[in-house]
């Protein structure tokens, strides 16, 4: 209970609750916290958009339905304060996850803690309360699960299918672990030997049993609402959405000024120069899934939570016989507890109260701009910041959005180009409002055309707060100025 690895968990965790305390309102959180409640209420998953006015009730894969419901679960338990919890856990589970894979991997208890580090500091790019928070976590178990199959019982293997039966139904980024199972059951064959780089074939009767659990997890994506189009839901992604990879700014390639460009840069020439310089061994599927992870992070920002999650045990297991491993027989018991037990204050000390949570939400939030539009009555149909559009779709069920985060489903119905080009002023600025006979636009406070608009005689501005304001048409003030 009071061993040096339970004492790094501790502070790691303090680490994980001290990073997210601050990052409670993402606008993403709010559509699927309103999904939740849905299923948890009606008992049934919805399948078709009943948010947006502009979707035509588009037809939508639940490829996130678990994962709501959880996050509603957790807000029914505890509020605004049951969700930072829910975040506060996922988090420091991701950490403490890492922490013992990498452990694991490396065989190095000290030197793990740097593996452990390397997901907090590519992960902080991903933290808050969304579906790819579980999936994070489902990697980290799928590396754990592989690991402990071919280094002790292969029996570990079956329980893949299990996971892979849960994760279909959290988050779309499944297809990442399929793949990352085939690197290994591809690299159990080969027998390489070519300086550093190095393989060596597993023996038949493991290979077999992982090639068996292999495909009893693939049939285990077939558990889910809607069968193949769930399955094939991730090449729809890749394939078909130029506009989502485009645009949206998580979505964008990663700039090697920015940080963590540069710390991706040094993890892979610590991972591959000692083995260069015949220090230490590269096997074959470490290079595989560095290439691959560095692949996806230099691609698409959002993509180095996974770097960070590939990378640590590789890392660790590099940097293994730099220190002296953990011997329990050496273990300061009172030291350890007493560090346990500043953590354990600390976590305390840093959750934030409900106050604070509050603060958050109107910070980031129109909370404000809601209150005056139920309180004036104000009559639709609206036209959204894009940001916005999470929020509105929990607090005001009652004023169906024109835009919310859901950037896939704007895709498929064509809205998200004609969005992106009102807002990004490529078009007249009336043409949208016009198009769809909008009575009032809610925006952020910062968008330009919350200044533009209002010179055009037809609209002016009701309200206005820190973050957002509210412009209504005036067909009566159109004429005047004509």
């Amino acid at each position: 209970m009071f061993s040096f690895p339970t004492m790094i968990a501790c502070l790691l965790s303090v680490l994980a609750v001290c990073t997210v305390r601050s990052r409670f309102d993402d606008p993403d959180m709010w559509w699927h916290l309103k999904n939740g409640e849905i299923i948890f209420t009606t008992h049934t998953i919805p399948l078709a958009d009943i948010f947006s006015y502009t979707s035509n009730h588009q037809a939508l894969v639940p490829q996130e339905w678990l994962s709501q419901l959880a996050i509603y679960s957790a807000y029914r338990c505890g509020g605004f304060s049951g969700l930072m919890l829910l975040l506060c856990l996922l988090a420091s589970a991701l950490l403490v996850g890492g922490y013992l894979l990498c452990r694991l991997y490396s065989g190095n208890a000290k030197v793990a803690f740097s593996g452990a580090m390397a997901i907090w500091f590519f992960g902080t790019i991903g933290f808050a309360i969304r579906p790819q928070s579980f999936a994070y976590l489902l990697l980290v178990a799928e590396l754990a699960v592989i690991h402990l199959g071919r280094t002790q019982n292969p029996r570990w293997f079956l329980s893949l299918p299990v996971l892979f039966a849960v994760w279909i139904n959290c988050h779309g980024s499944f297809m990442l672990g399929i793949v990352v199972a085939c690197v290994f059951l591809f690299s159990s064959f080969l027998r390489v030997e070519t300086g550093p780089l190095v393989s060596r074939p597993w023996s038949p009767v493991r290979r077999g049993m992982f090639a068996l659990a292999l495909v009893l997890s693939v049939a285990a994506l077939f558990l889910n609402p809607v069968g193949i189009k769930q399955i094939l839901y991730p090449f729809d992604t890749m394939l078909n959405m130029p506009i989502l990879f485009s645009q949206v700014e998580e979505w964008a390639p990663l700039r090697m000024t920015d940080a963590r460009g540069v710390g991706l840069l040094g993890v892979l020439l610590i991972c591959i120069l000692p083995a260069a310089a015949r220090r230490t061994e590269l096997y074959w599927d470490e290079l595989i899934l560095l290439a691959m992870g560095a692949w996806l992070a230099f691609g698409h920002i959002r993509m180095l939570s996974i770097f960070g999650i590939l990378a640590a045990p590789i890392l660790s297991r590099q940097l293994s016989t730099s220190w002296e491993n953990y011997d329990p027989r050496e273990d300061r018991i009172w030291p350890n507890a007493v560090v346990m037990g500043m953590s354990l204050a600390a976590l305390c000390l840093a959750f934030p109260s409900a106050r604070n949570l509050a603060a958050q939400v109107e910070d980031n939030s129109p909370v404000k701009a809601v209150e005056f539009l139920r309180a004036n009555h104000l009559s639709g149909p609206m036209l959204n910041d894009y940001g916005f559009g999470g929020y509105l779709i929990w607090a005001t069920p009652e004023y169906p959005v024109m835009m919310d985060g859901r950037t896939d489903m704007y895709e498929w119905t064509g809205f998200l180009a004609e969005y992106g080009n009102w807002a990004l002023m490529r078009t007249d600025p009336n043409l949208l409002p016009d198009k769809y006979k909008v009575n009032f636009c809610l925006l952020s406070r910062h968008s330009s055309m919350v200044l533009l608009l209002p010179l055009m005689h037809e609209w002016k501005v009701a309200y206005t707060d820190n973050n957002s304001a509210i412009l209504v048409r005036d067909p009566s003030a159109s004429a005047a100025g004509r």
